[in-house]
């Protein structure tokens, strides 16, 4: 079970592209590992565009995004064309990696249940440590949460680094 604090599992998927991604992509930078149902569908993209509409500030924090879900790279494509994402897509068609992240589990939808990804972000720090878990992730303003995480992670080290040096 992944928790804040601790070390975040070691992960490899394929982008969107076909080409492998792994959590070696972000070392030494903030990454910001979310997981969502499908490509191109309401909540998904409003998710997506939040996170697209806030690239550069993730940049300027030193962070990577990364959007996981069981499309296939194809669809991922035309997911990231259509709304113009700056960001990696990972596929997981088996649901390894959300499984590896507890993002993978029973839901309802109409009184019937079944199992699918969990909508659930996850904050890693530059040392590989788990941050922060959102477990049930509204995807309205959602990118300013992670934002606001990062930014007070940062101001602690901050502190932490002049109290060192004081």
């Amino acid at each position: 079970m992944v928790q804040e604090g601790k070390k975040a599992p070691r992960w490899k998927a394929t982008d969107q592209d076909g080409s492998a991604a792994s959590q070696r992509d972000g070392e030494g930078k903030y990454v910001v590992l979310y997981f969502y149902p499908k490509d191109d569908t309401p909540g998904c993209t409003v998710e997506a565009c939040s996170f697209r509409d806030a690239d550069a500030r993730f940049k300027r924090a030193g962070a990577l995004v990364f959007g996981a879900s069981p499309d296939g790279g194809p669809r991922h494509q035309k997911f990231i064309e259509k709304f113009d994402l700056p960001f990696t897509l990972l596929s997981d068609p088996e649901h390894e990696l959300a499984e590896q992240f507890g993002a993978w589990g029973e839901k309802m939808n109409y009184g019937k249940k079944y199992f699918g990804v969990l909508r659930k972000t996850f904050l890693i720090g530059p040392d590989g440590k788990v941050l922060k878990i959102w477990p049930k992730v509204k995807p309205e303003g959602h990118a300013e949460e992670v934002l606001a995480a990062i930014a007070a992670h940062r101001k602690v080290n901050r502190a932490t680094i002049k109290g060192l040096r004081g």
